[in-house]
């Protein structure tokens, strides 16, 4: 996903910094160039040979280093890199970037990037809540750096409060938005539904089905990721909600159905890949339901046509896109639901075939409009997103 991107990544004499092994390690398996910076007081926390057997790279402390592959060392990587993170970022190296100070290997390379720059403080709760560090840090974002709030937790330093840096995994998801894919969506807002809902007949039990959430999921944070604003509208799932997307959680049909009606006409893209219970019970039994005969007897009534709505209501330049589960006929019935409902697409699959459908990490979809059918061969669900994204762009332009 990283590949041909340079990333640098600034450590500071935190607790903390042992952390970002886990990120240079990750970066690395995507397949980024990742330069790690450290200034004298992190090597007191990771030993620098740690990154560099990381990432292959030499790490640089020393400004006046001679060892080196490159003319001017930090003017060299500074314009190398894509982006830069600095994490764990302490009070320190704050106050001396947000002065323009660069005594070091660290902030002589930052001051020298033009790229996107991303801080994440980490520091005890008092130092963090200095109104001379929070004014640094305003100073920053004035600057155009982007800075991460920290966690609230337990310290190190035993205190609990702000100033605790994030996972690496949430780090991670920054540079991911930042350089990960092209931002061709920038400017678009996109509405995904994904997973199931539950239709309750009893306190006890309810009426759902197999859907796991993951691809509409997969379709959020892709686009997230070429740079729209998303909004996902999300039955119960496992799942963690992609990081930089408005999430809207729901249980019923209905709660779906008042979600996504209510934003729809602000949306330029909806995609509606949630799997919505078809029924829903008249009424709602107060007690647990009663067999007779070994039958149980209840009354359904249809749910909401949710994609039907969206197709007949759907504004000038709107795009909407539907999704199809069926086990026969699938190319005919998936066109013929386009037709029905009026969507510009239709992403269907037959539940029948390896490696397609509910619960899986992989897809099969055949991409139906008016005037073609596209068959993609079997993909992760991220891949499978990324080709809806495409081709509706490539329809839309």
């Amino acid at each position: 996903m990283l590949q041909g991107k340079t990333v640098l990544l600034g450590v500071t004499g935190s607790i903390a910094a042992y952390k970002i092994a886990y990120l240079a390690s990750a970066l690395h398996k995507l397949h980024a160039d990742v330069h790690v910076l450290m200034t004298k007081n992190a090597t007191n926390f990771i030993n620098p040979i740690t990154f560099e057997t990381l990432t292959g790279n030499k790490c640089l402390i020393d400004t006046f280093d001679r060892n080196f592959q490159f003319e001017v060392e930090h003017v060299s990587i500074a314009k190398k890199a894509d982006v830069v993170m600095i994490a764990p970022a302490s009070a320190n190296v704050i106050g001396k970037i947000a002065h323009g100070l660069a005594d070091d290997m660290l902030t002589t390379t930052i001051m020298a990037c033009r790229c996107h720059k991303i801080i994440s403080p980490a520091m005890n709760t008092a130092m963090y809540e200095n109104p001379i560090v929070q004014d640094n840090l305003r100073k920053l974002q004035s600057f155009g750096y982007e800075v991460i709030s920290p966690a609230c937790g337990y310290l190190a330093c035993g205190d609990t409060g702000a100033g605790k840096m994030p996972e690496p995994a949430e780090l991670l998801e920054y540079i991911l938005r930042e350089v990960a894919c092209t931002k061709d969506l920038a400017g678009k807002k996109v509405l995904v539904t994904a997973g199931p809902t539950q239709e309750a007949l009893d306190p006890v039990r309810y009426l759902t089905n197999h859907s796991s959430g993951k691809m509409g999921y997969a379709i959020a944070k892709m686009a997230m990721l070429r740079g729209a604003e998303v909004t996902l509208v999300s039955g119960p799932t496992a799942i963690e909600p992609p990081h930089f997307v408005h999430f809207v959680p729901i249980t019923t049909a209905r709660d779906m159905f008042e979600a996504v009606t209510s934003v729809s006409d602000q949306q330029d893209i909806i995609i509606k890949a949630a799997a919505v219970a078809d029924y829903r019970p008249t009424t709602v039994a107060d007690n647990k339901l009663k067999k007779k005969d070994d039958q149980l007897s209840i009354p359904l009534e249809r749910t909401d046509d949710i994609l039907k709505y969206l197709g007949e209501h759907k504004h000038p330049g709107q795009f909407l896109c539907g999704f199809s589960m069926e086990t026969e006929n699938m190319i005919s019935n998936s066109r013929a639901k386009l037709e029905k409902k009026h969507v510009d697409m239709i992403a269907a699959n037959n539940l029948k075939v390896s490696g397609a459908g509910f619960q899986g990490d992989t897809n099969v979809l055949t991409l139906i409009t008016q005037d073609s059918d596209v068959s993609l061969p079997l993909m992760s669900k991220e891949d499978a997103a990324m080709a809806i994204l495409d081709k509706i762009l490539q329809l839309t332009h």
